[in-house]
């Protein structure tokens, strides 16, 4: 069976400021997008991930969840959650930098009309 740990210690700061699962998918993503996460790599399954973690079931499903509505990892039933190709380093850092953006918009209560479109001005900036 393939080593499915994450690299490094970590755990969940369950007095910090981000939900548990947002903790969760903010370390896939930085993982990934370092490249210590390789495409291909398969995460934990949710149970065996919520354990290690001591978080519920349903907070590693809906981290899991969102990492795959992103792009950055795929579901494949039986065969497990594995991360994507996510092309060269510098659009996996555009990737993470959009999902962060995303992230704070949605916290501060920003529509998504509204957060594109100061995406596009702060993209024509110069």
């Amino acid at each position: 069976m393939p080593d499915t740990s994450f690299p490094g210690a970590w755990s969940v700061d369950a007095e910090g400021s981000a939900p548990p699962f947002e903790q969760l998918r903010a370390r896939v993503l930085d993982l990934v997008t370092s490249g210590e996460l390789p495409a291909g790599f398969r995460l934990p399954p949710v149970r065996t991930l919520a354990e290690q973690l001591g978080l519920a079931a349903n907070t590693v499903a809906r981290a899991y969840k969102e990492l795959e509505a992103d792009g950055i990892v795929e579901t494949h039933g039986r065969g497990g959650t594995l991360v994507s190709a996510q092309g060269d380093a510098a659009r996996r850092a555009a990737q993470h930098a959009a999902a962060e953006y995303a992230a704070k918009t949605r916290s501060l209560g920003i529509t998504e009309a509204d957060a594109l479109e100061l995406a596009r001005t702060a993209l024509t900036l110069r």
